[in-house]
């Protein structure tokens, strides 16, 4: 099966159409997706097969008043069926040469800390784990 890694961007939301088990975390919002395209400050990388959106990435280049962009990296997702496959790794490379490209000099990405396989991933990119204390406000 060959599978096609590409950055997506406004104008790419027809793609969207097919995707596959558990890539998104809940079904795609048109308008969500829309806005999501058309800010350049949100980036996203998808594995296609078959025309089948199968893995994403999506990540954010964060901006400061004093220190420079950092990428960080939101979600990484790829259906149940095909991981294991490096699929998860090309997409992740791409994010990260993007975010490069953008002037980032650091990325970041958080994890459940039971999930063994993102974090086996994240390790094996030589990221090291750097552990912190998250509070969710409701807003």
């Amino acid at each position: 099966m060959q599978i096609e890694i590409r950055q997506v961007s406004a104008g790419d939301e027809g793609i969207f159409k097919r995707v596959a088990e558990d890539v998104f975390d809940a079904p795609i919002d048109p308008d969500r997706l829309a806005a999501f395209l058309a800010d350049p400050s949100h980036m996203m990388i998808v594995a296609l097969a078959g025309g089948e959106i199968v893995g994403q990435v999506a990540a954010v280049a964060h901006k400061h008043p004093d220190k420079p962009t950092e990428l960080y990296v939101d979600e990484v997702a790829v259906t149940p069926a095909l991981r294991r496959r490096g699929i998860a790794r090309r997409m992740l490379a791409g994010m990260l040469a993007l975010g490069k490209d953008l002037g980032c000099t650091e990325a970041w990405v958080g994890t459940e800390t039971d999930n063994a396989a993102a974090r086996a991933l994240y390790a094996s990119l030589g990221a090291p784990c750097a552990p912190f204390v998250l509070y969710l406000f409701k807003v």
